[in-house]
């Protein structure tokens, strides 16, 4: 009994980070996680790199000599959050255990751990953008406003590498009323994980629609019996948020998932199943300037 729940446990710890990977809308920031080391626990170590300018070439001395440093920083992941499930072992058998667990696990991601992990991202991510303005929207200029954002994020990048305009349900429904939407939009696909989306293009940026509920500029993540997530009494509504899809860095870690048979639990004749997702959210510094948030005010 104990092997398989050892099993049932590395199973569901990898199914897990991949639902929210490929369920959240801010999964692609997780893209950018690749170089990302994670050996346990909060800590994680991001690489980095620095290099000197160019310097003059001189026809006696040759080049001018130059260091590469390469180095790895610790961060800690401020978000560190748990609950314990309960399956009682007369409702369920030892055959029926690993598809109720998945469904429980399942759905307590998708109702709850995913809109949580969005809304501490994007209100994250605006805090940190180095570009901000206030905006009451409305169909009438809810384009040109956009379209100026985002040629302010445009023309700091060079046009070069992805776009992405994360932008909050009604704004964006009230950005395709607009009469001008028709002449530049385009629809196309936009990877996320293993999964292939079709959204909307707007001069090149992809156009990725939030629930309002998740777009938010402050939070208050709770404890105790209900738990989740509400808006902190000074939030505003974002309205969107333009950034190069190369740089956010979120991290979203299912740490050990410890499955305890009835046999072996000493509370309850009943399976307990404890969950652990530790998540974060970093924005170097460099890349802070080309993001920009737009907030209802």
């Amino acid at each position: 009994m104990a092997i398989n729940t050892i099993e049932y446990g590395a199973v569901f710890q990898k199914e897990l980070d991949k639902q929210v990977l490929e369920g959240s809308t801010s999964g692609w920031m997780e893209e950018n996680a690749g170089q990302v080391i994670y050996s346990g626990g909060k800590e994680i170590k991001l690489p980095l790199v620095s290099t000197q300018g160019l310097a003059d070439y001189d026809r006696d001395t040759g080049y001018s000599s130059g260091a590469v440093t390469f180095t790895y920083e610790t961060y800690k992941m401020n978000q560190d959050r748990g609950r314990r499930f309960r399956l009682d072992a007369v409702d369920v058998d030892e055959t029926a255990f690993a598809l109720s667990a998945a469904n429980v696990a399942g759905e307590f991601q998708r109702t709850r751990v995913i809109p949580e992990i969005d809304a501490y991202r994007y209100s994250k991510l605006a805090s940190l953008a180095g570009i901000k303005s206030d905006y009451i929207p409305n169909a009438d200029d809810v384009f040109s406003e956009l379209t100026a954002g985002l040629g302010q994020v445009m023309d700091i990048t060079g046009g070069e590498g992805e776009i992405v305009v994360v932008i909050s349900r009604p704004v964006y429904d009230a950005l395709l009323s607009s009469p001008e939407i028709l002449k530049t939009i385009e629809v196309g696909s936009f990877k996320q994980g293993e999964v292939d989306f079709e959204v909307k293009y707007l001069n090149g940026a992809c156009l990725i629609p939030v629930p309002s509920a998740r777009m938010k500029t402050a939070y208050s993540f709770l404890s105790g019996n209900e738990g989740g997530f509400t808006p902190a009494n000074n939030a505003k509504d974002i309205n969107w948020i333009i950034c190069p899809k190369n740089a956010p860095i979120a991290v979203s870690k299912t740490d050990n998932v410890k499955i305890i048979a009835p046999e072996s639990n000493q509370f309850a004749d009943a399976w307990d199943i404890d969950y652990r997702k530790y998540h974060d959210l970093f924005l170097p510094k460099n890349k802070q300037s080309v993001v920009a948030v737009s907030v209802k005010g």
